[in-house]
């Protein structure tokens, strides 16, 4: 629908933004789209223990699908949504194709996204990021799929969030809190983690 009023600045709402200006001609915003939500289907990907190229694969069949299904998508506010859940369908696909890959195989630079940083600053994000990853995998399994999708958000839509991971809406802010409570009290009693 041309000329429809932006939407509030959520996670969410700036994808539907980008979806729409990318259904009404500008190709541009696909790649900002691409930028935004990546990391969110990355790690819903990685959460069904698929390996990297693996998890790569599936979100780049998860783009293609969209491009292919845009004018199918009657409303822009779904696309977060609609990607997710497709994301998650993929890996599903690809795990019962496969055999389960157990999460003690993974490497730790395999528990971050792909990043571009001049290497010693890579070396020690990587460090912390895997820390940190080992840390969640840790967590019980609706803590670390909450925290997986909404730790890329500035502005979480707990609405999405709660429709793709089928949580009640209420119970997305308490449970956050308390997942992220749990995480602070692992790694306070990490020595190798500096906060």
């Amino acid at each position: 629908m041309i000329g429809a009023d932006p939407l509030p600045e959520t996670v969410a709402g700036r994808a539907a933004n980008l979806f729409r200006s990318f259904r009404e001609g500008d190709e541009a915003k696909m790649g900002e789209l691409v930028a935004l939500l990546t990391p969110i289907l990355w790690h819903t990907a990685r959460a069904q223990r698929l390996d990297r190229e693996a998890s790569e694969d599936v979100v780049q069949n998860a783009w293609l699908a969209l491009v292919r299904s845009a004018d199918s998508i009657s409303e822009p506010q779904a696309v977060l949504k609609w990607l997710i859940v497709c994301t998650r369908r993929e890996a599903w696909r690809v795990v019962k194709q496969s055999d389960r890959v157990e999460p003690t195989d993974f490497d730790n630079d395999e528990l971050v996204a792909p990043v571009r940083e001049i290497p010693e600053d890579l070396v020690l994000s990587n460090d912390r990021s895997g820390r940190l990853w080992q840390h969640i995998a840790r967590l019980p399994e609706r803590c670390q799929a909450l925290l997986r999708v909404i730790a890329f958000a500035d502005r979480p839509d707990y609405a999405a969030v709660a429709e793709a991971l089928g949580m009640p809406l209420g119970s997305i802010g308490p449970t956050r809190g308390r997942c992220l409570a749990k995480l602070r009290e692992q790694l306070a009693i990490d020595p190798g983690w500096e906060s």
